[in-house]
């Protein structure tokens, strides 16, 4: 694993993303015209970015849509297949699930203010906590690297991005927000893994507060 590269991308734009709707359910919202743009754009600069390392050997989505979508042509620029993982879709918001209006949106960022402040059990009503996301995106992580010997690139989403990222570095940098096919590079240092690289990106116009992207 020593020496190892994971590129976690989050999805390009979609229309749930356009109306600052929570969408956590596969297969969810597919990319805008923009979207498609975007993730083409994604796969020009992968294919020389040095901040990506050595040789792509794999490209894996979620299995929502949007994010097959984004790393469809990211596969097809270096002669892969998109391999699906589960364990890698957002995390759920249960009974805010598809809604945009202001006072889902704030519900949802007092719950991530709470995973921010440490309560990993915190949870939106019927939702998923930060802790069973993390644990999933974890064994999507170890599974889709175990046996790689090179980059691996992880098409997944926002919100999953930053909470899982977290617990892999061991929460030792602040998990900013990530814009739409936005990348984070980390790398493998024996016992686990390290941040390289987090793409900055200024909150999305509308946004409720920068905290808590759910898609």
């Amino acid at each position: 694993m020593s020496g190892q590269r994971l590129v976690l991308v989050r999805h390009g734009q979609t229309a749930a993303n356009v109306a600052h709707a929570l969408d956590t359910r596969p297969p969810g919202a597919p990319l805008t015209d923009l979207g498609h743009a975007q993730a083409a754009a994604l796969a020009e600069r992968l294919k020389v970015d040095p901040v990506v390392g050595d040789r792509i050997v794999a490209v894996h989505a979620s299995t929502a849509t949007r994010a097959q979508q984004t790393a469809a042509p990211v596969a097809a620029a270096l002669g892969l297949d998109v391999q699906v993982v589960d364990g890698a879709h957002e995390i759920f918001v249960g009974d805010l699930e598809n809604r945009s209006d202001l006072e889902a949106r704030e519900r949802f960022e007092q719950v991530y203010a709470a995973w921010e402040r440490g309560d990993l059990d915190a949870r939106p009503p019927g939702g998923e906590s930060a802790k069973e996301l993390r644990a999933r995106f974890a064994a999507a992580v170890d599974e889709i690297t175990s046996s790689a010997t090179g980059t691996v690139v992880l098409v997944s989403h926002g919100a999953a991005i930053r909470l899982g990222a977290a617990a892999l570095i061991g929460d030792t940098a602040e998990a900013a927000y990530l814009g739409n096919t936005g990348v984070v590079v980390l790398a493998a240092n024996g016992s686990g893994w390290e941040l390289v690289h987090w793409d900055p990106a200024p909150p999305r116009p509308g946004d409720v507060t920068a905290g808590g992207e759910a898609d």
